[in-house]
């Protein structure tokens, strides 16, 4: 069974469970996947508690023992930013917790050649805790957005997700995305999971799928929790 540690946002929870659906699509209810979502929204905020540091450990901790307890295989966190506290989160639990930024990683190195610039659009927090510098930096050139479009596109694009405003978010975040177009990137990473559902809500999964710019991070965690799961 796979244990998904959700709430942080609760549509980015519900966004990773799709994809576990509509990667088993035509198949019969007993081909689907079992699995626990744990809508954990009370985790304290992460971009606003990167200095108090334990107050959202201990809650991350609690949530994953509550997997630990419905006998979970393996846990994964469709949470981007959440990945500051991986380390710490993974040495109090005996489950094995998946790695998003790794996993993101290690399909990058696949399909990108070394050095190319690689556009990164996530909040504020996970880009000044650096959880995807600390894999892609010694193979990339990871590229941001100006300061004044973080503030004025991807950070209100990600909050408009949250108030479930999805039209408007897929506009805010344009400038962003035509941002790192110009800046010569060869993939941009949705680093954070309200962002493939301001691109993609409206558009086909297949579309998504065949993506020639976009990683979604949480498609590709849903991806390698199902062959995990199968294996």
């Amino acid at each position: 069974m796979i244990g998904i540690l959700g709430g942080m946002g609760t549509q980015a929870g519900l966004d990773f469970c799709n994809k576990l659906a509509i990667l088993n699509r035509g198949k019969t209810d007993q081909k689907y996947p079992l699995f626990v979502l744990y809508n954990k929204s009370n985790i304290p905020k992460r971009p606003e508690n990167i200095k108090k540091y334990y107050n959202v450990l201990k809650s991350l901790v609690a949530g994953c023992k509550l997997l630990e307890k419905d006998k979970c295989k393996f846990i994964v966190i469709p949470c981007n930013t959440a990945h500051y506290w991986y380390e710490d989160l993974q040495k109090k639990i005996k489950t094995p917790i998946l790695s998003m930024p790794k996993e993101v990683y290690k399909y990058t190195k696949k399909t990108c050649k070394k050095y190319s610039k690689i556009g990164f659009l996530s909040t504020e927090a996970t880009l000044k805790t650096g959880v995807y510098n600390k894999y892609f930096d010694k193979d990339f050139k990871i590229i941001s957005p100006k300061k004044i479009i973080q503030k004025k596109n991807v950070n209100k694009a990600i909050k408009l997700v949250k108030m479930g405003k999805v039209r408007e978010a897929e506009k805010a975040i344009k400038p962003a995305i035509n941002y790192l177009i110009s800046m010569k990137c060869k993939k941009i990473i949705l680093g954070c999971t309200e962002l493939p559902i301001a691109i993609f809500a409206y558009k086909s999964f297949k579309k998504i799928k065949k993506s020639k710019i976009f990683i979604d991070p949480n498609l590709l965690l849903a991806q390698v929790s199902m062959n995990k799961y199968r294996s």
